[in-house]
C-alpha cells in the first residue's frame, strides 16, 4: 500500500496517523481471518500430501509383494548365472530343471553407408523435405527429413519419434567417417528391419545382424523364444538367458554343452524377508500418520496438537488398517500374524517381529504365511481394498481434500487482493476528506486573521 503523508497545515492535526489508525482498525478483522485460514489450509495441505505419499508408497509395496510372490517361501537359484538367472513368481513350486542355451534371441540391426564428412554431414541438400521409411513386421515408420538435416539430426529424430516403438539409432565413427546404426528392442525371427524412401539415408545400407530366436532346452525338451526373457516354459519361474551354454568338455570339439541347473526351493529366510518387508511398509505408513496426528508437549508441559489431530479421515484410515491386520485369514492352522510373532505397540500401532517366535512357527507352518497374505481374501488384497477410497488419484478422499484446500487457498489469495484494494481505496478516501477538512480550517483561520487584522486597525485609528 502506497504511503501518503499529509501535514495538517491548517488544523495541526496528524492526518497521516489518524488515517493509518482508522484503516488498520478496518483492516484487522478481515486480515486476521485471511491469515488464520491461509495458515490452516497450507499446513493441512502439506500434512495430507505427506500422508498421501506414504499411503501410495505402502500400496506400491503391497503390489510389489504380490507381483514378486514374496510370501511363497520359495527362492530360485541358477548354477551358472553367466548363462541364465531366474526369479520365482506366482505358481512356482519346488523343483529343479536342466537348462541348456544353444542360441540367444537377437534383434535386427542395420547400418547406413559410411559418410566421410562425419555425423555433421548434410543428408538432405535439397530445398524440400524427404522421407526415410523404416519398416518392421509389416509396420512402417515414416520420418520426415527437412532440408539441411544432418546425419546426427536424423539419428536424434528417430530416437525422439520412434523410441517408444522400440527403435534405436546410434552414430558410429571411425577413421573412414560416420555411419548410423539402427536396431530394435523387438527381436526374433520375422522382425527384420528395412529402410526405404527418397532421403538417400537408406541408399547402400547393409544388414549387420539378422534377427533370430532364442533356442534352448529344459530337461532335454527343445524350446524357442523371440526374447531372452522366458516366462512360460516353467510355471511360476522367470528365466533370463544371458549367454550360450559353454561346452561340457572344452577338449571335445562340437561336444555336448554344459547344463545349468535352475532350482526352486523352500526358504524360510525368503519368507521372513517377505514378512519383514510388510512390517516395514506398514510401519512407514503408521509413522507418517502418527507424525501428523499425535499430541505432544511443549516446554511448559502444555499439550500441543498436530495439524491433523482428531481428523476423522485419519481415524477411519487407522481403524481400517488395524481391522484388516487383526482379522484372521488363511486356510492353515495358524491364521494370525500374532501367532508368528508379529505384535502391535499399544500406543503407536507400530508392528514388531519377534525372530524366535517366527523361526519356531515357520518350521512347521510355513505354508500358513502364504495363505494369510495372498489370494483374493489375503491380507495384501484386503489392505489394498481398505485403502482404495483414500488413494484414488482424482476422486479419493485425500485427492478431493487436497483439491478443496487448494481451491480455498486460491480464494483466500483473491480475498487478500480485494482487501488490499479496499484498504487503498479507504486510505485515499480518508486522506482526501482530512485534507479537505484541513484546507477548510486553514481558510477559516485566514479569514479569522483578516478579520482580527481589520479590527485591530480600526482600534488603532480610534486610539489616535
Amino acid at each position: 500500500m502506497a504511503s501518503t503523508t499529509v501535514n495538517g497545515v491548517g488544523s495541526g492535526i496528524d492526518i497521516q496517523g489518524i488515517v493509518k489508525s482508522l484503516v488498520d482498525a478496518d483492516r484487522a478483522p478481515k486480515q486476521t481471518q485471511i491469515n488464520t485460514q491461509s495458515q490452516k489450509a497450507t499446513t493441512q495441505l502439506s500434512s495430507i500430501g505427506k500422508i498421501q505419499a506414504a499411503l501410495d508408497a505402502f500400496r506400491g509395496g503391497i503390489k510389489s509383494m504380490t507381483d514378486d510372490n514374496s510370501f511363497s517361501g520359495l527362492t530360485g537359484t541358477s548354477s551358472n548365472e553367466k548363462v541364465a538367472t531366474m526369479t520365482t513368481a506366482t505358481g512356482a513350486a519346488n523343483g529343479s530343471f536342466n537348462l541348456v542355451v544353444n542360441q540367444l534371441a537377437q534383434p535386427s540391426k542395420l547400418s547406413t553407408a559410411t559418410l566421410s564428412g562425419g555425423a555433421s554431414t548434410v543428408v538432405n541438400k535439397g530445398t524440400t523435405a524427404t522421407t526415410l521409411t523404416i519398416s518392421q513386421s509389416g509396420k512402417n515408420f515414416d520420418l520426415s527429413v527437412p532440408p539441411g538435416a544432418t546425419l546426427q539430426q536424423v539419428r536424434d529424430s528417430i530416437n525422439t519419434q520412434f523410441g517408444t516403438a522400440g527403435l534405436s539409432a546410434n552414430i558410429v565413427t571411425d577413421s573412414t567417417g560416420s555411419r548410423m546404426v539402427l536396431t530394435s528392442t523387438t527381436g526374433g525371427v520375422g522382425s527384420d528391419l528395412t529402410m526405404s524412401g527418397n532421403s538417400g539415408v537408406d541408399t547402400g545400407y547393409k544388414v549387420i545382424d539378422t534377427p533370430q530366436n532364442a533356442e534352448y532346452t529344459i530337461d532335454g525338451v527343445p524350446y524357442t523364444s523371440k526374447t531372452n526373457t522366458i516366462t512360460e516354459a516353467v510355471s511360476g519361474v522367470n528365466i533370463k538367458l544371458l549367454s550360450v551354454s559353454p561346452p561340457a568338455d572344452a577338449t571335445v570339439p562340437g561336444g555336448a554343452k554344459a547344463i545349468t541347473t535352475i532350482s526352486v526351493s523352500t526358504s524360510t529366510t525368503a519368507l521372513k524377508s517377505g514378512v519383514k518387508g510388510f512390517v516395514d511398509s506398514y510401519n512407514a505408513l503408521l509413522k507418517a500418520i502418527n507424525a501428523e496426528t499425535k499430541v505432544t508437549k511443549d516446554a511448559a508441559g502444555n499439550s500441543v496438537s498436530a495439524t491433523l489431530t482428531g481428523d476423522a479421515n485419519m481415524r477411519t484410515l487407522q481403524t481400517a488398517l488395524r481391522n484388516e491386520f487383526n482379522a484372521l485369514s488363511g486356510n492353515g492352522a495358524l491364521k494370525s500374524l500374532a501367532q508368528f510373532g508379529v505384535s502391535t505397540d499399544s500406543s503407536t500401532g507400530l508392528l514388531t517381529l519377534d525372530d524366535k517366535t517366527f523361526d519356531k512357527a515357520v518350521l512347521t507352518n510355513a505354508a500358513d504365511i502364504n495363505s494369510m497374505f495372498t489370494g483374493k481374501t489375503g491380507l495384501l488384497a484386503r489392505m489394498t481394498a481398505a485403502t482404495d477410497d483414500y488413494a484414488k488419484p482424482t476422486t479419493g478422499i485425500f485427492a478431493t481434500r487436497s483439491t478443496a484446500l487448494s481451491d480455498s487457498l486460491k480464494k483466500l489469495t483473491n480475498d487478500q487482493s480485494d482487501l488490499d484494494a479496499h484498504v487503498q481505496d479507504l486510505t485515499d478516501s480518508l486522506t482526501r476528506k482530512y485534507a479537505a477538512m484541513d484546507s477548510l480550517v486553514a481558510q477559516l483561520r485566514q479569514q479569522s486573521n483578516n478579520i482580527m487584522g481589520t479590527l485591530n486597525a480600526l482600534n488603532n485609528q480610534k486610539n489616535t
